[in-house]
């Protein structure tokens, strides 16, 4: 395909200017604005796989090797360039090859002439094959993607066994802290809680009460009628006692057959007033054979600077005052 003579920089020939061109690897590009010519050199159709000098010079050439995503921001650039509003023009985008597959190149130019109306007369450019970085680039942040979604996943799957280590502690916690036979608390949780109620009551000055429990004549019960009509008894009683409490009470076996409640921020008046209660609901609870279940109730008052052990030694004090009162007694 024969070429249309073109404009030649100042300083050099023609053949010069072909020599310089054909050196270069990658693709060269001048463009006559006025004429509309584009020159682009043997390294740009080799770089896109086609043969030399094969499409038509002009700019249409340069438009439609561009990718369609690509086309609409070349565009802007370019415009943004030749209409002074960008100092540079550098832009990456992708080019059609011969065979149908895309390229990503560098385009780069500078314009070395302007007519008297300011429009652009020529440019000259570089368009630099940077394909391999692009891919590559491509394939790091794809195996980031793939590795953070690795990441993802396995953190939810080590935050789904953190929660169910946290909820099998929580329920060994609770077994740990709870009676087997009434599923009330155990002695260990009556310990601790009372220790940290008293130690509250100290601080902030408010009213703790601790109610102490007895069964009344149960030993004949399990001599009478065996262990396991006795341990229904006792469920039967914890059940009961329950159903008369506040959510931040606490019921605790003691042992065998006695209890505690531990009842913060109430005075002495209301553990009385609640023991009341608690007889007249264990006087409902179903018996054992023809002997009836009661309870006896000591109930104190917990004192400035007094420990969980003094307070616990005092209801249990308490109770055996109730006990030698006739049993189903309360005292104080």
């Amino acid at each position: 395909m024969s070429q249309p003579t073109r404009p030649v920089p100042a300083g050099f020939s023609e053949q010069q200017l072909h020599t310089l061109f054909d050196l270069v690897s990658d693709g060269i590009w001048d463009w006559d604005a006025n004429t509309g010519y584009v020159y682009r050199n043997p390294g740009w159709y080799a770089m896109l796989g086609y043969p030399s000098h094969s499409l038509s010079n002009s700019v249409l050439t340069w438009e439609s090797v561009i990718h369609p995503e690509d086309y609409p921001r070349v565009m802007a650039h370019f415009e943004a360039y030749i209409n002074q509003r960008n100092e540079r023009y550098l832009v990456e985008y992708r080019c059609r090859c011969h065979d149908g597959s895309y390229l990503w190149i560098e385009d780069s130019g500078y314009i070395i002439a302007r007519n008297e109306d300011g429009s652009v007369a020529r440019m000259l450019g570089a368009h630099r094959n940077i394909d391999a970085g692009k891919r590559l680039v491509a394939q790091l942040e794809q195996r980031n993607l793939s590795l953070e979604s690795q990441v993802a996943e396995r953190t939810r799957e080590l935050s789904w066994v953190n929660q169910q280590l946290q909820r099998q502690l929580e329920e060994n916690r609770e077994l740990a802290e709870r009676d087997a036979l009434t599923r009330v608390a155990n002695r260990y949780r009556l310990e601790k809680t009372l220790r940290l109620e008293c130690e509250r009551a100290q601080r902030f000055r408010q009213p703790l009460a601790l109610i102490a429990m007895d069964l009344d004549d149960f030993k004949p019960i399990n001599d009478r009628y065996g262990h396991a009509q006795g341990d229904a008894a006792l469920v039967r009683v914890a059940d009961s006692l329950r159903t008369c409490l506040r959510e931040r009470d606490l019921l605790a076996r003691w042992g065998g057959d006695e209890f505690v409640i531990v009842l913060p921020q109430t005075t002495l008046a209301q553990g009385l007033e609640l023991a009341a209660r608690l007889r007249h609901v264990v006087a409902q609870v179903e018996p054992v054979g023809d002997c009836r279940l009661t309870i006896s109730y000591g109930v104190v008052q917990w004192q400035l600077g007094e420990d969980q052990h003094a307070l616990l030694a005092r209801a249990d004090q308490a109770l055996y005052r109730a006990k030698d009162a006739g049993k189903n007694a309360i005292a104080e």
